[in-house]
């Protein structure tokens, strides 16, 4: 069966991200055409980018890189959720991101962002940008929360039921997208 990974892209205290990638997980558990697994970078503890030989060669020296790799290369496609900081994507998500390469090729992702100001548009246009550049087929749809109108004193998340159906069709794009290129990932 499908696996998609659900990276949770914020390491920072007091987050509000865990919220988010529970419902989604608890959304998604609903179907049957996949299995969700909820992916904290926060628990891999990665260090600044600190191999000493491109990702694309994937011979990694250390264990904390191996393991994270490991955890990358064996799903199949991805929901990124994301924060927006200073207008990007949290430095803890791009730094996990470029920790690997061929892990990422070939698979589907699909984007969850949530802020201030216009909901994490700005962080998921970059992290569309960034996706590409690994090699991750960004799906059409994405989804937006605003810490102001979605979450209760900026702290409890309180989802919309408006956001559900745009939620089941980013998951629709991202496991059919995962689906057509498994060939790719074959090869």
């Amino acid at each position: 069966m499908t696996t998609i990974g659900i990276i949770l892209g914020t390491t920072r205290p007091g987050r509000v991200g865990p919220q988010i990638a529970e419902w989604l997980q608890k959304t998604a558990s609903t179907r049957e055409d996949a299995d969700f697994e909820l992916v904290d970078i926060a628990d891999y503890a990665l260090p600044l980018f600190d191999e000493s030989r491109s990702p694309r060669m994937g011979d990694y020296e250390h264990a904390h890189t191996r393991a994270w790799a490991a955890k990358i290369d064996q799903l199949d496609g991805f929901v990124f959720v994301t924060p927006e900081y200073n207008r990007s994507i949290p430095a803890a998500l791009k730094n996990a991101i470029d920790f690997v390469y061929n892990e990422w090729n070939n698979k589907a992702a699909g984007f969850v962002g949530y802020g201030s100001n216009v909901s994490g548009a700005r962080a998921v246009d970059h992290l569309r940008h960034i996706a590409g550049a690994v090699q991750l087929a960004a799906v059409h749809t994405q989804l937006h929360l605003s810490l102001q109108t979605d979450f209760e004193q900026y702290t409890t998340f309180t989802p919309s039921e408006r956001h559900e159906a745009a939620l089941q069709q980013l998951l629709t794009e991202v496991i059919t997208w995962t689906e057509a290129l498994a060939p790719l990932r074959r090869t």
